[in-house]
Parts: C-alpha cells; structure tokens; sequence
C-alpha cells in the first residue's frame, strides 16, 4: 500500500506494505543480546504452589512473568531522564513517532585502543541533508549483533565533537547498533549523552537515544520514514520498535 504523507514541506510516497524491523527482540535465554555485566532477562509463568500458569503445564492459560533490564536486554528508547537528577520519563516527553530519518555505515576508526565515530565520518555521510532522525550501523555488520554479550568488549562508541554536530544538525533522534554511544568504561563521564541532550544548557527533553538496534545488510544507505513505537513506560527508557519505511519519492 503506497501512501502520501505531507511531511513539512514535502509530500511523501513510502510503501506501507514493506516495513523494515530495525529492533532486536527479547528472548529468555542466554542468547538473548546483552550489556552492562547483569543476567539474561527470564520470562516465566506465574506460579501458585503446584499450580503453574501454562497451558503446556495443564493450565487454560500463558500468564508470564518477564524480568529485563530496558538498558541491557535490547532495543531500547531512551530520553534525558537517564542521566539527570530529575525524573524525567521517555513516555512523557516523546509525543510524536513518525520521522525523517538517514540510515547511514560507518567503520569506527582507530584511536588509541578504542574504536571510535568521529565528527568527519558523520559529516561526510550526511553531506547537507536535513533529518530528523539518524540511524547509524557500524561495520562489520553480522547477525551476531542480534545475540551479542557486550560486557567488557569495549564497543565503539561516538567521540564528543561527533554528537555536538548531529545536535548542531538538528537531529532529534539518534539510533545506533551499540549498547551505548558512550564508551563503555569512561569514569561516568557520559560525554556522548550530555552533548546530545545539552545537559549544560536547555535540556532537549524532546530528544531520545535508540541504542540496541540491528540494520540487516538488505537495507541500504538513504532516507527512510521512521516509526519510532515504544512501549508506554514511565522510566527513562523503555523497550522500543523501530521500524523504517523506504521513502519512494
């Protein structure tokens, strides 16, 4: 199904029928994606006594339990409320879902030990273009992504001056297929995070991180129309499904 969409300035084609799952789905196993040196998430039915709530285990219904880290465990929205003092809940402070978005690989580059996305890399893949939203996938890219333990692997991760050009770009939405733009041993310095929400001056409440994603190798570079779905958690992030939909013309 083609729609139009007047999106701004611009009118729209994407094709409804081909949407591209872009989220890594959570799985009880050990095999599940993982980050941040915790278990894997368990999703397990209700017990009561000998009574378990299974339809294998002879009950007339499922009726689990699911135990996750939002962080850790997969595709995950976040906003400000993450590193700030304040409460501040991404189910608050995300009120639209559909974006201009820019699906952009990048090869980190070396910089001491670290592998690292600098400000040039992002400036050259995204020339002059006007996004919303920026979907980065770093190669190599393997479905090894989609069940990879991250703790102390030392992932890579956006250098400062890089995250100041997408805020400085507009960019509203950042997603990445790391469990964080930050490095992850820094000594709390979070500098990715806090450049990106503007944590010294008006905090971009607006603004949310989608760490955790998987850009299969079919989807090419270029623009796309985003739908940002989160699940209605008042936290600061919550699991999320991003799916992006080819913009025709």
């Amino acid at each position: 199904m083609i729609a139009t969409i007047q999106y701004n300035s611009r009118k729209l084609q994407i094709d409804l029928s081909q949407p591209l799952d872009i989220s890594i789905p959570l799985i009880s196993s050990k095999n599940n994606v993982n980050a941040w040196y915790i278990d894997e998430p368990k999703i397990e039915p209700v017990t009561d006594g000998e009574w378990i709530a299974a339809v294998s285990q002879g009950a007339s219904i499922n009726f689990n339990n699911i135990h996750f880290n939002p962080h850790a465990h997969g595709t995950h929205t976040e906003c400000a409320g993450h590193i700030t003092e304040e409460v501040h809940s991404i189910n608050q402070n995300l009120k639209t879902f559909f974006f201009l978005a820019e699906v952009i690989t990048v090869a980190p580059e070396n910089d001491m030990g670290d592998k690292v996305i600098s400000q040039k890399q992002l400036q050259f893949a995204l020339g002059n273009k006007k996004r919303d939203a920026v979907i980065l996938r770093t190669i190599p890219n393997t479905r090894s992504k989609l069940s990879r333990q991250y703790s102390n692997t030392n992932w890579p991760y956006l250098k400062e001056d890089a995250v100041k050009f997408l805020v400085n770009k507009g960019i509203k939405h950042l997603l990445v297929d790391v469990p964080s733009i930050d490095k992850e041993k820094d000594e709390g310095e979070l500098l990715g995070h806090n450049a990106f929400w503007n944590t010294k001056g008006r905090l971009r409440l607006d603004a949310t991180i989608t760490e955790l994603i998987y850009v299969s190798n079919q989807i090419e570079d270029g623009e796309y129309f985003l739908n940002l779905q989160i699940a209605p958690f008042e936290n600061d992030a919550t699991p999320s499904k991003p799916i992006l939909y080819k913009v025709l013309s």
